[in-house]
């Protein structure tokens, strides 16, 4: 009868012990305590906390996680000799590979590589025709035949392949099966009363790598080299899918427009300037307000276009824009530039003693910083959060008396004119030439 230790008993580390347990003697070593007595141990069984007594087995499997892999067998390394046989359980096979060829180069230890595919869940009802893989490796054929009829005495299913082979097949079965399962979980899917079988098969899959550790599914995803492409093909699918649910246009008699501004704003400029250059009569204008807005209206399927501010020449990075691009997938259909000037403007009812504040977007500030400085050093330079980023939607704001009379806005001079604000001057931008660029973007 071989003597045989598990090295760690977590979760499959107890599965492990319920399939060998009946046929070894089994000696368990684990960092943290074992309970003898719950766990209605086997008279054959022996508990050690002590390593040299540990690897006095001939057999020793490793049931610890897979980061920690590497660490424990170089913890371990001092104690192995030349009887002994090592077995790996991990769900990544060219890890523990790579692990082994490192630590028992020249030496004549021998390895076996093995992936049992099933866990607490999957085997509760026992082993019959679980699948487990194998990978002779560095095994005699000896030790190697003893296991393979072993296992196949258990009844589990047995399957011969590389450590290649394997961790690029099990990416695309296994790997896709806990990533989904991930997936539903942060989504929330949940049980109704109305649930069709194939909604019960994915609240099982769910259910099912759910119940593994997040270390599990993390380590699956990272130690084996395909699951990273397996996550790219699946994003990529999704997001064919997901495009192909959309309009190809919003409506089919006009063409549906996010824009960054609102009326007035320099951003109504630019895609006026757009349109008439290019001849386009039948179309519809969504205020958006920020970058954010304009590229989530686009993404979910609600504009045709959007356009944003990208950078100026004075300013710089339009600082908003760059992180709402950050955020979403697009393409991009033109890249233009406008020369902009920006007027100071109050209500018709307020003075410029009044004024303490003047409120605009951040770039506005940026391209008139030397000017404002020199001319109105006293005033408070400050920009709105939210969608009262956009220097139109304060002026509107102004207006309809939602902001206090205190407040200066700057911008277009054409805002004067929508909002009835009085101007009390014009082209304070820093620089005569003064170009903005704007991004004209649709979907993928």
């Amino acid at each position: 009868m071989k003597k045989i230790t598990i090295i760690g008993f977590g979760r499959f580390g107890k599965t492990l012990y319920k399939l060998l347990r009946d046929d070894f003697a089994i000696t368990l070593y684990n960092r943290s305590e074992i309970d003898n007595d719950r766990l209605h141990l086997s008279e054959k069984t022996t508990v050690t906390y002590d390593l040299a007594k540990a690897y006095e087995s001939e057999v020793i499997f490793f049931a610890v996680p897979i980061a920690s892999f590497e660490s424990v067998i170089n913890a371990h390394k001092k104690y192995f000799t030349d009887k002994h046989l090592l077995i790996d359980v991990l769900s990544v096979k060219l890890h523990p590979q790579q692990i082994f060829e490192k630590y028992l180069n020249k030496t004549k230890i021998q390895a076996l590589l093995t992936h049992p595919m099933f866990g607490p869940d999957s085997s509760k009802d026992g082993f019959e025709n679980l699948p487990i893989i194998l990978d002779q490796f560095k095994t005699s054929d000896v030790n190697y035949e003893f296991w393979k009829a072993y296992f196949q005495k258990k009844q589990l299913r047995i399957v011969e392949m590389s450590a290649e082979e394997h961790d690029k097949t099990v990416a695309t079965s296994q790997g896709v099966t806990h990533f989904i399962g991930r997936l539903l979980d942060e989504y929330g899917l949940h049980k109704t009363p109305i649930d069709s079988l194939g909604t019960k098969k994915l609240l099982q899959v769910q259910e099912q790598t759910c119940n593994d550790t997040w270390q599990l599914f993390n380590d699956l995803q990272h130690y084996n080299p395909y699951t990273k492409p397996m996550r790219i093909k699946l994003g990529s699918a999704y997001e064919k899918i997901y495009n192909k649910l959309l309009p190809e246009q919003v409506t089919s008699n006009e063409l549906t427009i996010g824009i960054q501004g609102g009326r007035g704003s320099f951003n109504e400029e630019a895609i006026m300037y757009y349109l008439k250059r290019n001849n386009i009569t039948n179309y519809h204008i969504k205020y958006l307000f920020t970058s954010e807005n304009v590229l989530r209206a686009l993404h979910e399927g609600e504009t045709d276009l959007g356009i944003f501010a990208i950078h100026n020449s004075v300013g710089g990075i339009v600082f908003e824009t760059i992180e709402a691009m950050g955020r979403y997938k697009f393409s991009i259909a033109e890249e233009f530039a406008i020369t902009i000037s920006h007027a100071l403007m109050i209500r018709k009812d307020a003075t410029m003693k009044e004024i303490t504040t003047i409120m605009t977007h951040p770039q506005v500030l940026s391209q008139c910083r030397t000017t404002l400085a020199e001319k109105y050093p006293k005033l408070e330079k400050t920009s709105g959060e939210g969608e009262l980023i956009d220097s139109a939607l304060v002026a509107k704001n102004l207006s309809e008396n939602n902001l206090p009379k205190n407040i200066a806005v700057m911008g277009s001079k054409v805002l004067a004119q929508i909002y009835d604000l009085q101007i009390i001057e014009d082209n304070l931008q820093d620089l005569k030439e003064n170009y903005t660029s704007f991004l004209l973007v649709k979907r993928l």
